[in-house]
């Protein structure tokens, strides 16, 4: 099992309560694609080897990570909110900010987290299928007010 949140599995998967994403090399080759699991939208990356999933509107203000950059901060790849450039790790979900110490001579903006902010989603490889798992809804995120909002509107989340 790889460190980040995708899986490869060469034994055969349980896959009764994963859903199915697309295949392998598909996914590769787009880099990016959105799935709807029990009407919540997700996105799934294929960054540097590894695959990513989390929930497909950021949790700030609902921007449509789809179409977002994706950046090495401090050694972590993360999406940038295309809306109001929100960072966020791909493989913890947390929000990044950064922070300037005022009592430091020079100060240096540092990297901070503000926690975890966006509900990530394991990934499962599986004989060249890739799938995601449900999420445990027993944990709330702040992405989870504009996944909720999502399947409620039908798919439409107006910027801010």
């Amino acid at each position: 099992m790889d460190s980040h949140n995708s899986t490869k599995e060469a034994d055969k998967v349980e896959t009764d309560s994963l859903v199915y994403v697309g295949r392998e090399e598909d996914i590769k080759r787009s880099q990016r694609v959105i799935a709807s699991m029990n009407g919540r939208e997700v996105v799934v990356f294929y960054y540097e080897k590894k695959f990513y999933a989390l929930d497909s509107r950021c949790y700030h203000a609902g921007g449509p990570l789809q179409l977002a950059d994706i950046e090495d901060i401090n050694g972590q790849p993360c999406i940038i909110c295309p809306w109001h450039k929100y960072k966020i790790t791909l493989a913890t979900g947390e929000g990044l900010y950064q922070a300037i110490d005022p009592t430091e001579p020079s100060a240096t903006p540092k990297w901070k987290s503000k926690g975890v902010k966006q509900r990530i989603h394991r990934v499962i490889v599986d004989n060249g299928n890739v799938y995601v798992t449900p999420p445990d809804l027993s944990v709330s995120f702040d992405s989870d007010f504009y996944a909720d909002k999502l399947k409620k509107t039908g798919g439409s989340i107006e910027k801010k």
